[in-house]
Order: structure tokens, then sequence, then C-alpha cells
């Protein structure tokens, strides 16, 4: 006889986007039933990303990541103890880490994102146990653009904008399309428009 599947639980997650300042960060509830896959794409939505590049989770000593990912490197390191995204869930991360218990989130190897993700305490209300999932509950600034050129990149980015005699400033607002806030940020949209959690997990 199967055990019965224990009910989904929200967990807290802060997600910082390290080296960067002033510092872009993401405070969200999931379910505990999830997978590291559907993390991964609610995690693009809510910093800003696009997910046009490869990603993976560093947690402790190991690598969690997409099954294609893992193949490309294996071409030229040791993979044999990664593992596959679709199969660590959230639960698992949890207990494995405990309460409080520090992961990271890779995004574009070439640009070199890495974001600092803890595992937070959920508060103290029981309201929040009834909370629709996924939730993001606050946050500051705007995720950097893609392809920007990682964290150096970024603020030399943002600094070019903010300074309309830089000779490159003209070419970089055509490039961003003409407005760019980095302490843009707006709670009600990201949880308005978030779609198809459901079809994402897996």
């Amino acid at each position: 006889m199967k055990k019965p599947h224990a009910p989904p639980k929200p967990v807290a997650l802060r997600i910082e986007l390290k080296k960067v300042t002033p510092l872009v960060w993401r405070r969200i509830l999931v379910s505990s039933h999830w997978t590291l896959a559907s993390l991964h794409h609610y995690l693009q939505w809510v910093m800003g990303w696009a997910d046009t590049h490869a990603h993976e989770f560093r947690v402790g000593a190991g690598v969690v990541a997409p099954e294609w990912w893992i193949e490309e490197v294996a071409q030229d390191a040791d993979t044999r103890h990664w593992r596959d995204e679709r199969r660590v869930s959230v639960a698992a991360l949890v207990a494995e880490l405990g309460d409080h218990g520090e992961f990271e989130y890779r995004y574009d190897m070439g640009d070199g994102w890495s974001h600092r993700i803890v595992i937070d305490s959920l508060p103290p209300s029981p309201a929040f146990l009834q909370l629709p999932l996924p939730l993001c509950l606050a946050g500051e600034n705007a995720c950097p653009p893609e392809d920007v050129g990682g964290p150096w990149g970024y603020m030399e980015f943002v600094n070019t904008l903010a300074d309309p005699k830089h000779r490159e400033h003209a070419e970089r607002m055509r490039w961003i399309g003409g407005v760019f806030d980095p302490a843009g940020f707006d709670l009600n949209r990201i949880n308005r428009d978030f779609k198809g959690a459901k079809t994402r997990r897996r």
C-alpha cells in the first residue's frame, strides 16, 4: 500500500542577486511539492530574467541542473553526482539544508549571475498558510537586462544611462529601448501577471 503524499506546504525563500548595488532582492512563497525545475521557472519570472541561458543550483557541495546542461558539462567534467532538477523537490531541499539553510542559483554562466537563496521563516500568521502559491511577498530594485555583461557590465550600463554626456549614452538608450529604471519593482504586477504556474510544474 502506497504511503499518502504529505500535503504541500508553503516555503519562504529570500533571493539576493550577488555583486550588484543597490541590492536586488525578492521574498517569495512556493510550494514544497515543487521541483527545482519549477522553482527555476518562477525565479526567472520573479527576478525578471528571460530564461535564455543555462542555469544550475549549487546545493552544498553538489549541483542540481537541467538534464541537457548536465550532458553538456559532462563533455569536459565529471557530472556523475549531479542531480536532475526535475527529480529534486523543494521539500527535499529544505530537509537537506534545514531552516535558514542557503543555496546558490546561477544563471547565464557567461555573464556570471549568481543568486544567494536563503530558506526563510514563514510569517507567524496562520493566514499565510492559506495564500495561493506561488506568491511574491516583497522585493526591491529591477533585474539587470539580459546580456549586459554581468555585475560589472551592469554597473557600467547604469552609470552610462545616468550620464547624458557619456559618449555611449545614446547607443545604450537605443539598446535598452529608451527606458530603464534601476529602482523599478512592481510587486502587484509580478503577482497579477504570473501565468501558467500549474503547467510549469513538473
